[in-house]
């Protein structure tokens, strides 16, 4: 009699299970989202239905003070996870003219849906892909409004409205202290962007307008539409540019000498920085930095003219873009503002702003960073001073 002989695996190979509770698991998800679906649209045609019965009273009853009667079902559409759905709707009818169902109205209104698109489109869901993003339904309920181009019309839609609504929104609540005018450039088009801010460091979008350059005509346009929603422009505004004379025309133009202008320091960082090669720009960098994080106005010219006239043998393009506007630059200096206030005036791009962060703690980091840099840079340019040709250490700040 022959003996049975066992298989065995070998070590550390697990033979291939199949589970189907993974299976049973997403087709039970699934079913269980149709039911709700399905729950769903019958608790709508039983809220439909009394509403039905209120305004016409119940079914065979002889009223003798009934004013609506019932007309039968039509196909009618709602919105539901998303998408237009196709229900039956109950009809009724009174002196010649159909009689609204509040319970209709309310779930066939679009703005539900308009929203639930804009909602989708900024988390990253392309309009191709809108329909996969929603909860199935079941086969036999017919919907639509998910295809590309519907969802398309419905975001262009929505945005278009919440853009012209918050375009024409009243500006006369709001005390503004600085007025922060900027050009985005998006493809063939250029946003003259203007951003308020309020005693408190609060800031506020208040418009953009669309134009092909900075010019002063769009600026123009864009300043005359705040001064109509109540921009007041009789009384002192700083107002921070980044050196574009159109903006400049524009400023001078609507606020009069009622304008105090404030120089970008990030964009003329940027100007005085594309001037110098990767080597010069680490310490010229750290003096501006220390300068533009300055207390005191004449340490900040200071250091500025010092800059200057360290640039200008070698590279006097870079040392007149530091000349240009550096009273303007510093203009947050000379006013009486906090150190939160100054830090949100200073500069047009958010972007190169600190995290928010305690005051003192802030302080001492910002004082830290540029300590260590303009050390950095000034031992770098010790070392490299016989070679480079640069002015001596003394007299750095």
């Amino acid at each position: 009699m022959k003996k049975s002989r066992t298989i065995r695996q070998p070590a550390g190979v697990e033979s291939p299970r199949h589970l189907p509770l993974v299976d049973l698991l997403v087709d039970t998800r699934s079913e269980l989202l149709e039911l709700a679906v399905r729950s769903g649209l019958q608790v709508l045609e039983a809220m439909m239905e009394a509403d039905r019965t209120a305004l016409c009273g119940a079914r065979y009853a002889h009223l003798a003070e009934r004013r609506a009667s019932r007309a039968g079902t039509v196909s009618s559409e709602v919105v539901l996870g998303g998408r237009k759905v196709v229900v039956r709707r109950p009809r009724v009818r009174a002196e010649g003219r159909e009689v609204p169902l509040p319970t209709f109205q309310t779930m066939a209104d679009v703005d539900p849906l308009n929203r639930r698109v804009v909602e989708q489109m900024l988390v990253g869901v392309a309009t191709r892909r809108y329909a996969r993003s929603l909860e199935p339904v079941p086969s036999t309920v017919t919907s639509r409004g998910t295809s590309k181009s519907a969802v398309s019309r419905r975001f262009v839609a929505k945005t278009a409205a919440q853009l012209a609504a918050w375009q024409t929104a009243s500006l006369d609540g709001l005390d503004l202290v600085g007025l922060l005018l900027d050009g985005v450039h998006l493809g063939e088009h250029c946003l003259i962007v203007a951003l308020g801010i309020a005693a408190d460091g609060q800031k506020h979008a208040l418009g953009l307008w669309d134009g092909s350059t900075e010019n002063a005509r769009v600026c123009q346009d864009l300043l005359a539409n705040l001064q109509s929603r109540g921009l007041r422009t009789d009384r002192s505004l700083l107002v921070i540019l980044d050196g574009s004379k159109a903006l400049r025309k524009a400023v001078r133009a609507t606020f009069g000498d009622a304008a105090l202008v404030q120089r970008c320091q990030v964009h003329k960082m940027r100007n005085i920085l594309e001037y110098l090669n990767d080597r010069q720009r680490p310490w010229a960098q750290a003096i501006l930095r220390r300068a533009y994080q300055s207390a005191d106005v004449k340490t900040a010219q200071r250091l500025l003219v010092d800059l200057a006239k360290r640039l200008e043998t070698e590279h006097p393009s870079a040392a007149e873009s530091v000349r240009e506007g550096l009273d303007e630059t510093l203009t947050v200096l000379t006013l009486n503002l906090s150190a939160r206030l100054r830090r949100s005036l200073a500069t047009t791009n958010a972007a190169e702003r600190l995290p928010a962060q305690p005051h003192a703690s802030r302080e001492a980091q910002r004082h830290t960073v540029a300590q260590r840099a303009d050390e950095a840079a000034v031992g770098r340019r010790w070392r490299a001073r016989s070679r480079e040709g640069f002015p001596s250490r003394e007299g750095i700040c």
